[in-house]
């Protein structure tokens, strides 16, 4: 399967997890069917590995989830909020908001260095929070040329 088919099936599957929870919603009124946690990671993966044509290693791995086409390893963070949190400084980040329509913007897409540097205190939980709004700051600082480019 070529790039763009493969993104065309990947997004259109994402897309449909979100239809099928909207419809969940408004079957059964107060309750919430929004992909979270592993999910929401697993989602940002393949959604990173189908547009940038990253190579994802084996789940839960330390640090990095994925090898780029250059060999640079990659930290892949999605989310649905403001904020991500790192638990160790990766070499390369990329960062992706999941909406609810099940498209992505990509927020940050620079040396993990970067941001490790500008993330908060460590938590209890071992992680250190950044902002979207910081991350997106900090990736004026990244040229173009350098990021990670989508595949076609």
């Amino acid at each position: 399967m070529n790039h763009i088919s493969l993104q065309k099936s990947v997004a259109e599957k994402i897309k449909a997890l979100y239809a099928i929870s909207r419809e969940l919603e408004q079957l059964f009124p107060g309750r919430h069917y929004t992909p979270d946690g592993h999910m929401i990671g697993s989602i940002g993966e393949a959604l990173a590995a189908s547009w940038y044509g990253l190579e994802l290693f084996e789940a839960s791995a330390k640090t990095h989830d994925a090898k780029a086409p250059d060999g640079r390893l990659v930290q892949i963070k999605a989310t649905q909020i403001d904020r991500v949190a790192l638990s160790s400084k990766p070499d390369w980040l990329l960062v992706l908001k999941i909406h609810p329509d099940g498209t992505f913007t990509e927020e940050y897409n620079g040396p993990g260095k970067l941001a490790w540097d500008h993330c908060g205190k460590m938590q209890k939980n071992g992680q250190r929070a950044i902002s979207l709004g910081a991350l997106r700051k900090l990736q004026a600082e990244v040229p173009v040329d350098k990021r990670l480019q989508q595949s076609v």
